[in-house]
């Protein structure tokens, strides 16, 4: 009898609707929690590295992980605005302008390994982990912002749709990182010279064989991201289906 209600107890707090909301709170705080020491990890390497060496070579790499979080904060701040509204309006449509904007800078830093190299200030392993601790934080900024975005649209568009839509902000953000790395283009040249990145765009569109390096940069990040992202999004509806089911 006593074992009894202790089951059915059990089972009450796992149904109850405060206790999951109670869950889903605790659990998220954690996650918060491990993203913040995540990248402090990443600060206090860099911060070391300058102490040591009085340099601040590899400046960049914090400041692209920093640009890598903004991502992130667009989608945070959109689905805010579609628990009260519809994706057509101007604020989420800016909103998820601004996230495919600066998508790509989550995974730019991936690019930034060619920079590595043996600097004869402080060891090359050092610099491996302190380069790999960024690139980690940034991938996973921009695959959780991708996760955010993809299951809002799982439920508003269906999962086919969605995975469409999931498809063609990676190959943008693929399509971004050439422009980055090889063409030295940024996304505030955006807003600044739209002219000159248009003419460039353009002629790779246009005559893409002449530009091996477009095709080939392009197709390895997308493939690389692509597979990334599949692994993460299976882990998210084998852990958590009620995320990925579509509202009626």
């Amino acid at each position: 009898m006593a074992t009894s209600k202790v089951k059915h107890t059990r089972r009450t707090k796992r149904t109850d609707p405060l206790n999951q909301a109670e869950a889903v709170g605790e659990g998220k705080l954690r996650i918060v929690k491990a993203l913040l020491l995540s990248n402090l990890v990443s600060v206090v390497l860099f911060g070391l590295r300058v102490i040591v060496t009085q340099s601040d070579r590899y400046w960049f790499l914090f400041w692209n992980l920093m640009l890598a979080w903004l991502p992130a904060l667009f989608t945070f701040l959109l689905l805010r605005q579609l628990k009260h509204g519809s994706w057509k309006q101007p604020i989420p449509i800016l909103l998820t302008v601004l996230w495919l904007g600066f998508l790509p800078n989550s995974f730019y830093l991936m690019s930034d390994l060619i920079h590595l190299q043996s600097t004869g200030d402080i060891g090359v392993l050092f610099d491996a982990v302190l380069f790999l601790s960024c690139i980690w934080n940034g991938a996973v900024a921009g695959i959780l912002s991708i996760v955010w975005v993809h299951t809002a649209a799982y439920k508003k568009i269906g999962p086919n749709m969605a995975a469409a839509a999931v498809a063609v902000a990676l190959g943008l953000a693929s399509f971004a990182i050439y422009l980055g790395r090889i063409l030295r283009w940024n996304t505030w040249d955006v807003l600044f010279n739209p002219a000159g990145i248009l003419f460039d765009v353009s002629d790779r569109v246009i005559n893409p064989l002449t530009h091996p390096q477009f095709i080939l940069t392009t197709l390895t990040f997308f493939v690389l991201l692509g597979s990334m992202y599949m692994v993460i999004w299976q882990f998210v509806r084998y852990f958590n289906p009620l995320t990925t089911s579509k509202s009626k």
